[in-house]
């Protein structure tokens, strides 16, 4: 009998688990499509619409091009959350707990904590804003109904955590089709667009609103929260017959996937965010100063089914949003300190500051744009903690970043550094 050929040039090991590596089949890939997209509505929650509609209206078509390129930093950055855990099995706060001194664990805490409280004022504002300018009730009453839903969607973890996956999903299309229906009325000039979204412009007056764009487009919040959201897969793949190692690769293949199409989709919502203001309010000179003044804009300019889908969009976005903000709040919580808390307690807990808020009479849009700088500013405190631990190989295992991926986690960065560092200087009364 002749040898056969693997006998006489054994495969590489790397080669046999890439052979017995399963095929993509469309039933298995759906399986494991959920947790990007529980991430994604955070980038399509309420400080985008205000963010967005500020940039749209000073700036045109001008700032889409910083929502392309902080897409792809999201989705470079939510791939290695989700990566690390599948890797570890554990959360980003529990990694950083693990593996970080307990003075750089506090401090980190601190910070996570700031981003998920502003995270969870802008989310519940929003949803509030969604009731009142659709039902035009009082402010307070709109934001007593948002905590109801909130603790109606997260009950439905009761039945599932894919059953609560799957209601966050149906928000997602749901905002996506408000918007579709925008940019169907708005007719915008298409031309200008592709140009912006291609060519790079920053100008000194746009800094702010960029700087707020993007922490509007990368959250800190769910960058905690991804590597999360894959544990309940994690927990199903030692289940499995094949092989940890393979079902640990399969995982983050599938993963890949997920992310790719849930960033990319919530890209396409902001960018119509963007546009339809761009297209409506910046060509008719009307300023816009407010949600609910946007909200109010549409209705002569487009008609009723705009200023009804802005609206709708809204009150989708601020509820979801909500939901997955407070369960990022309690990873943080729970990971950092190794504790238990209520998920309920929590997301009451949280809805004290909108309260506030709202009963002081404070402007939400100017609040909601706030909030989102305040993330950005926190950013780094949950960027810099993700690259020190996916480069590590006794963290990360066969799992470790490359070093292409950290080159261009390198460079994400850096460029976040930068904006930031321009935002504080501008803030400080510097001029370019």
């Amino acid at each position: 009998m002749e040898p056969s050929s693997d006998a006489v040039h054994p495969r590489p090991a790397h080669d046999v688990r890439l052979r017995w590596l399963p095929a993509f089949r469309s039933g298995e890939i759906w399986a494991y499509f959920g947790p990007a997209f529980v991430a994604s509505i955070a980038y399509i929650d309420p400080g985008n619409f205000a963010t967005n509609i500020q940039g749209g209206t000073e700036f045109g078509y001008e700032l889409l091009w910083v929502l392309l390129w902080s897409n792809a930093m999201a989705i470079l950055v939510q791939f290695l959350s989700a990566k690390l855990g599948i890797a570890t099995g554990r959360t980003l706060p529990q990694n950083c707990r693990l593996h970080f001194s307990r003075p750089v664990t506090y401090g980190l805490w601190v910070a996570a904590e700031l981003a998920a409280l502003a995270t969870d004022l802008a989310e519940f504002l929003g949803a509030a804003l969604g009731f009142y300018l659709l039902f035009n009730i009082n402010m307070l009453l709109a934001a007593a109904l948002t905590g109801v839903c909130v603790f109606l969607i997260l009950a439905t973890e009761l039945y599932g955590f894919r059953r609560l996956e799957q209601v966050i999903m149906a928000f997602v299309v749901g905002i996506g089709g408000c918007y579709a229906i925008e940019i169907f009325l708005a007719k915008p000039e298409w031309g200008l667009v592709v140009r912006h979204v291609v060519v790079p412009h920053l100008s000194s007056g746009s800094v702010y609103i960029a700087v707020g764009m993007l922490g509007a487009t990368v959250m800190p919040h769910v960058v905690y929260l991804h590597s999360a959201l894959v544990q309940h897969r994690v927990k199903e793949n030692f289940k499995c017959p094949t092989g940890d190692w393979l079902q640990r690769l399969r995982h983050v293949r599938y993963e890949l996937i997920d992310v790719l199409a849930a960033m990319n989709g919530a890209w396409l919502v902001n960018s119509a965010m963007i546009i339809m203001a761009a297209a409506v309010f910046a060509r008719s000179g009307r300023t816009v100063m407010s949600i609910e003044q946007a909200h109010e804009t549409l209705r002569p300019l487009l008609g009723g089914l705009s200023a009804g889908a802005f609206a709708v969009a809204l009150l989708l976005s601020g509820l979801s949003s909500s939901t997955v903000g407070t369960m990022a709040g309690q990873v943080i919580l729970e990971g950092f300190l190794d504790i238990k808390f209520p998920i309920f307690l929590r997301r009451f807990i949280t809805m004290v500051p909108a309260f506030i808020v709202i009963g002081v009479g404070l402007d939400p849009l100017k609040i909601l744009v706030l909030s989102q700088v305040v993330l950005s500013l926190a950013l780094p405190f949950a960027l810099l903690p993700l690259i020190l631990l996916t480069r590590r190989f006794d963290v990360m295992g066969d799992l470790t970043n490359n070093p292409r991926t950290n080159f261009l986690a390198y460079v994400s960065t850096a460029v976040i550094l930068a904006l930031n560092a321009l935002l504080l200087y501008q803030s400080f009364g510097g001029k370019f």
